[in-house]
This record gives C-alpha cells, structure tokens and sequence, in this order.
C-alpha cells in the first residue's frame, strides 16, 4: 500500500506560523508640539492668580533730575487691577474598562490592560492641546487681546510680511509660531514666490521652519473653517505668535501637581474597583489650562487662506 504526501499548503503553514504583531496603532496621534515647547507650571490648590498693574505709560512719576538745587521728589504707588483674572483648572477624565479574563488570557506577546491605558492617555493628551487652544474660557484663540489681532495684508495669503507684524506684535522675546500644517504649506509658497525660502531647525526630535529664527510649530489642533477635514482646495485658519515662560511675562500651561496615583504631568489613573464579573475598571483625570501673563505675550493672524497656489512654470 502506497501512501502520497502532499506539500504542505500555504494555508496550513500559515495556521501554524508565529506571527509578528505590533501594538494597536492609533492613526489620529499626533506629536503635540505645542506642550513640549510651552512652559508648564504645577499648582497646588488649582487656582492660578494673574496679578496685573493698571495699564499705562509708567506706573509711577519718576524725578530725573541734573539740578543741583532742592526739588520735591514725586511719591505714590504702584497700582493693581482691583478684579485680576483666575484661572481654574479644567478636568478631561475618561473610564476605561478591563475584562480581566481576557487581559489574563491574551496577555502576549502584549499586556492588554496597559494597551488600554496608554491609548486612553494619549487620547486625553490630544484633547489637552485641543483644549490650550480651543477651549471657550482659557483656550489662546478666545484671549487674545483686540489690539492683538491682526489680518493678511494681500488677499488672505501668510505672507512674510504678514509674520513680521505678528513679531512688532509680540517683539520681547517671542519663542514660536503656532500654525496648521496646511498654513505653514501656504506661507512656504508665498516665501518661494519671492525667493527667500525659510531656513530649519532640529527641535525636540523634529524639523521646522524658521521664520526671522523663530521656529514654525505645526498643530492640526488650529482648525480650518472650524473643522480638522476641511476642503482640501479651500479653507482659512489662524496663525499665532507666542512668547512663553513664566520669567518672561509669557504664555504658559498649567497643570495640576502631587497628583495622587499621579501617571505623568497633571494625570492620574486609579483603579476604581474589579465587579464580580472580573471587570477591572480604571478612572483617568487629567487637569490642565493656560495663562497668558501679558497681553503682548501673543498675537495672531486671523483669515489666513490656505488654498492660494501658484502656476511657476
């Protein structure tokens, strides 16, 4: 009696193949450029006071004086904004839950719990950025000062024209551009256009452009017509100048600190309790907001178009 093997199928080797896998890619991630070149600072009551002098041309008569004779030296003091703004900080929590069977079970080549958590961190990180800018009580958009506030000279285009009135703007030290990566496109044409092409820089891992030496930071968290999928011929957004730092009178994130079971800067994941169906649940709070100390601590252009483009041949 003869017997006849057959090869081994794609199929079957397939069935038994150790298979590499990597962890669960989040596509909408992005690399938050705006919180790793903001100043952060820790509260520890959440409660963040600006205390302003009242605007003017100098707070106090000062006597500048060559005479040799007796002259009455001015005297007075300096005087504080009687209602100074505070801003509180703002929670953005989530609950993610663990059937622990299944964690147990499928726990390689990666432990599912922590799959979990850090999906859900980097979600709340997103919302944290979309927030500094966005958010209707701190978010930079809504505070910048009228006087502040400027738009395109030509038509809607970002021209170099229109970054250099931003830093008159904001002329003491300013640290970045804050930009779509659509408006960034626009304003590389418009400098191709005259011939000046900006130069780069390498900044905490990444490549920017640099305007007057001051970098270009790309965030999609700065809208187009409102929305993060506009059209793709048409749209305007917003381009803002910042100068950060506490020392420097800036802009700058604030977080809560000594958090308890504290993760990372002004997050924590506690574990709320397994239920008798072995559902591990975890509650995940992050505390943030954002000051502006000085109204010339930032700027923007607003009604920048980004769909301009150019015929170069």
């Amino acid at each position: 009696m003869s017997t006849e093997l057959n090869a081994l199928s794609k199929t079957q080797a397939y069935q038994l193949a150790d298979i590499a896998k990597t962890p669960p890619q989040f596509g909408s991630i992005t690399p938050r450029w705006l919180t790793r070149f903001l100043e952060f600072k820790g509260l520890e009551s959440g409660i963040y006071r600006v205390n302003k002098v009242v605007e003017g041309e100098t707070p106090l008569d000062i006597l500048c004086s060559s005479e040799k004779k007796s002259v009455e030296i001015p005297e007075g003091f300096v005087e504080y904004q009687q209602k100074p703004r505070e801003y509180i900080l703002n929670s953005i929590s989530t609950i993610i839950n663990v059937d622990t069977a299944v964690a147990d079970v499928f726990s390689s080549p990666f432990d599912q719990t922590n799959e979990q958590l850090a999906l859900a961190i980097e979600s709340l990180r997103e919302r944290q950025e979309s927030q500094i800018i966005n958010n209707d009580d701190y978010g930079l958009l809504k505070n910048v000062a009228e006087r502040q506030r400027i738009t395109p000279i030509r038509d809607g285009r970002p021209t170099p024209d229109d970054l250099d009135e931003l830093i008159s703007k904001v002329w003491k030290e300013p640290s970045f551009f804050l930009a779509h990566p659509r408006a960034i496109a626009a304003f590389q044409r418009e400098c191709t256009r005259r011939g000046v092409p900006p130069s780069t820089i390498n900044l905490y891992g990444g490549t920017f452009i640099l305007w007057r030496g001051i970098p270009l930071v790309p965030t999609d968290k700065l809208l187009v017509d409102g929305v993060k999928n506009p059209n793709p011929k048409r749209g305007k957004t917003n381009i803002l100048l910042v100068r950060t730092g506490e020392a420097k009178r800036g802009v700058i994130g604030l977080h809560q600190s000594n958090l308890q079971n504290e993760h990372s800067r002004g997050l924590s994941v506690r574990l709320r309790g397994i239920d008798s169906k072995g559902l591990a649940s975890y509650l995940l709070s992050l505390y943030c907001s954002a000051a502006i100390l000085a109204d010339d601590a930032i700027a923007i252009l607003e009604d920048v178009e980004v769909g301009e483009y150019y015929d170069y041949s």
